[in-house]
C-alpha cells in the first residue's frame, strides 16, 4: 500500500474528530439538524486548521445516504467517494490555477443540472481570493439565487481579499489558530499509535514551530521520524527544526545582567558562523526575555511555560538576577528594536549596537531611587531649620553685570532670570497681554530663557527690560525685534511709567566671575548633596527671604 503522511493519514473524518474549531463545527451540525444549510460558505483562517477539511465533511454529511446528518458514517458509496475524491458531484476547485472568468463560466454552466448520484452538489473552491475580478462579478448572480441542491463553500487564508459583494452572499466562518495544547496532545495521540518516542521537548518545539497550524504539525512529525526513526532525540529535532540553542539565549541574557558588553560581540559572531539567521535569532531572544518575565510574574509558570523542570529551574535562577521592572525594560527595548532589525540593510550592526545599548541599563537611575533621595533631602532641610537655597533660581542684576560684561569663550554659567522688584511679575503679565491681543507675539516670546528687569536710575529716563534668548533662537528675536515698540508700549501700561525693551541673545559667565552668593552655595553640604544626587549643576543663585513669624 503506498505511503501516506500524517497530514493525510490522521485527517479528521467527522466533525467530532475535528480539533480546536468547537463554534463552528457546532454551527454546522445545528444547521444540518434542523434543515437551515445555507446556500454558500465562507471559511477563512490561516493554513492547516481544517477550512477545505471541513468543507469536506460537510459535503459529506449532506450526502451520506443515512443523512443529511451531522455525523456521516463513512462507510457508505457516497462517503466512500467523497473521501477518495472520485465523486463527480462534489468538486474541489484550486482557485489560484482556475482563477479567470473562462473557468467560472464553465463552472456556472455545470452547475445548472442537478446531481448525477447525490442529494446535494458541492462546490468547494479552495484559495478563493485569487479569482480575478471578473470572475468573481461572474459568480454573483450564481451565488444570490443557485440552481436547487447546489451548495457553495469557498475557503481562503486572505479573506480581506474577498470582494464585499461576495461575502454578502454567504455565511461566514473564521477558523482559529490550533492552540499550543491541542497541536500537542494530538501530536501525542499520533505518537502513541505509531509508535514514536518523543520528549515532552520534543513535543514543545514541534507544537512552537508550528505555530498554530495542525497540518504544519504532522509535517514535521512527518519529517522528524524519516530523520531519526521511532526515537527522535531533543537534539535532532533541534537540528532539523532550526531551533537557537537555550544555552546561545542564557549566554546573552547573562552577558546583558552582568553589563559585559564585550561579550556580545563574540557571542553574535558564533551565531553567524552557525548559521542562524539573525532576524530568527531575535525573535527567539525577545520569545526567552518573555519567559523570564512570566517566570517573575505568574505563580504556576508550568502552565503556561510547556517546559521539562529542569528548563523552568534554569529559567528561575536566571529571572533572580533581574527585577522584573529591568526583564520589562529589556523586553520593550527588544520588541520596539524588532521593525528596525527586520529592514535594517546591516542586521549584524544594528543588533550589536541594541544589545550593547541594553548592557548599559543597569546604570540607569530608578525613578523611584530619586523620589527617595528627594524625600530625604526635604527632611534634612527640616531638621536643619534653614530654607534650602533654590540651585535654578535667578542672580541679581548688581550681582552679574550685564551680559556684555560677562561674555567670554570657555565660560561655564548662563546668566538667570532677575525678578523685578515691584511684586507684579512684568513678563508674565507682558505675556498674558500678548496672549489675548497678539497670540502669535506670545509663542515667539515663550521661547525666552531669562531676562533682566531694572529700575530707573537717577540718571536715566526709562526702566529696562532685557530679554534674553538662547543660541540658535535668531528667527524668534527678530520677529520680536520687529515688534519692539508694540512690546515697549505694553509694558509700559503694565508698569505705569516708560519701559525700553531690549531683545537680547544670551550668554555666559566665566568661571572667575561666579559671585559670593554662588560660592557659598557651592560649599553648602545639602546642595552638594542634591548635586551629587541628580548629577546637577548650578545655573544661578537667588536669596530667598524668609517668611515672618
Amino acid at each position: 500500500m503506498t505511503y501516506l503522511i500524517y497530514a493525510r493519514k490522521y485527517r479528521p473524518q467527522t466533525f467530532t474528530e475535528m480539533i480546536g474549531q468547537k463554534p463552528v463545527v457546532q454551527t454546522l451540525q445545528n444547521a444540518i439538524k434542523n434543515d437551515r444549510v445555507a446556500q454558500a460558505y465562507i471559511f477563512s483562517g490561516m493554513r492547516g486548521v481544517g477550512k477545505t477539511t471541513a468543507a469536506r465533511i460537510l459535503a459529506k454529511a449532506l450526502n451520506c445516504q443515512q443523512g443529511p446528518t451531522p455525523t456521516p458514517c463513512n462507510k457508505c458509496e457516497q462517503c466512500r467517494a467523497i473521501n477518495e475524491d472520485r465523486s463527480v458531484d462534489v468538486l474541489e476547485i484550486d482557485g489560484a490555477s482556475n482563477r479567470g472568468i473562462d473557468e467560472v463560466r464553465s463552472l456556472r454552466e455545470g452547475v445548472k443540472y442537478k446531481p448525477i448520484h447525490s442529494r446535494y452538489k458541492v462546490i468547494i473552491i479552495d484559495e478563493v481570493h485569487m479569482l480575478t475580478r471578473e470572475a468573481f462579478n461572474a459568480l454573483l448572480k450564481t451565488l444570490e439565487e443557485p440552481p436547487p441542491h447546489t451548495i457553495f463553500i469557498f475557503a481562503t487564508t486572505e479573506f480581506h481579499k474577498v470582494p464585499a459583494t461576495i461575502k454578502s452572499r454567504c455565511q461566514h466562518f473564521e477558523f482559529k489558530k490550533i492552540s499550543h495544547k491541542d497541536i500537542i496532545n494530538h501530536l501525542n495521540d499520533i505518537a502513541a499509535k505509531e509508535k514514536i518516542n518523543l520528549t515532552p521537548l520534543g513535543l514543545n518545539l514541534i507544537a512552537e514551530a508550528a505555530e498554530g497550524s495542525l497540518r504544519d504539525a504532522q509535517s514535521l512529525l512527518d519529517q522528524a521520524v524519516a530523520f531519526s526513526g521511532e526515537n527522535i532525540s531533543d537534539d535532532d529535532l533541534k537540528e532539523i527544526l532550526g531551533v537557537i540553542s537555550r544555552d546561545f539565549l542564557f549566554a546573552f541574557s547573562t552577558a546583558i545582567i552582568q553589563e559585559t558588553p564585550d561579550q556580545i560581540f563574540p557571542l553574535i559572531e558564533e551565531v553567524i558562523d552557525k548559521g542562524y539567521d539573525l532576524r530568527f535569532f531575535y525573535k527567539e531572544l525577545i520569545q526567552h526575555f518573555r519567559n523570564l518575565l512570566l517566570i517573575t510574574a505568574v505563580d504556576k509558570p508550568q502552565e503556561l511555560l510547556p517546559l521539562g523542570e529542569e528548563d523552568l529551574e534554569r529559567l528561575r535562577k536566571e529571572a533572580e538576577k533581574f527585577s522584573p521592572e529591568e526583564i520589562l525594560r529589556y523586553l520593550v527595548v527588544l520588541q520596539q528594536g524588532e521593525q528596525g532589525i527586520r529592514y535594517s540593510t546591516h542586521p549584524r550592526i544594528f543588533l550589536e549596537v541594541l544589545l550593547v545599548k541594553l548592557c548599559h541599563f543597569k546604570k540607569v537611575t530608578p525613578l523611584k531611587d530619586i523620589l527617595e533621595e528627594l524625600a530625604l533631602l526635604k527632611k534634612g532641610f527640616k531638621a536643619s531649620g534653614e530654607a534650602p537655597i533654590n540651585p535654578v533660581s535667578s542672580i541679581q542684576d548688581s550681582e552679574i553685570g550685564t551680559p556684555e560684561e560677562a561674555s567670554s569663550p570657555g565660560s561655564l554659567q548662563r546668566i538667570g532670570e532677575v525678578q523685578p522688584k515691584e511684586k507684579k511679575d512684568i513678563l508674565s503679565a507682558l505675556l498674558d497681554r500678548l496672549q489675548r491681543e497678539k497670540s502669535y507675539l506670545a509663542a515667539l516670546l515663550s521661547q525666552y530663557s531669562s531676562y533682566q528687569f531694572k529700575e530707573i536710575e537717577p540718571e536715566e529716563e526709562s526702566q529696562t527690560l532685557k530679554i534674553f534668548f538662547p543660541g540658535g533662537k535668531d528667527f524668534f528675536m527678530e520677529r520680536l525685534l520687529k515688534e519692539r515698540k508694540l512690546l515697549e508700549e505694553m509694558a509700559s501700561d503694565i508698569i505705569g511709567s516708560k519701559v525700553e525693551v531690549k531683545i537680547m541673545e544670551e550668554v555666559v559667565i566665566e568661571e572667575g566671575k561666579r559671585s559670593r552668593e554662588i560660592e557659598k552655595a557651592l560649599k553648602d553640604p545639602t546642595v552638594q548633596s542634591f548635586m551629587d544626587t541628580f548629577r546637577a549643576q548650578i545655573l544661578s543663585v537667588e536669596p530667598i527671604k524668609r517668611s515672618k513669624k
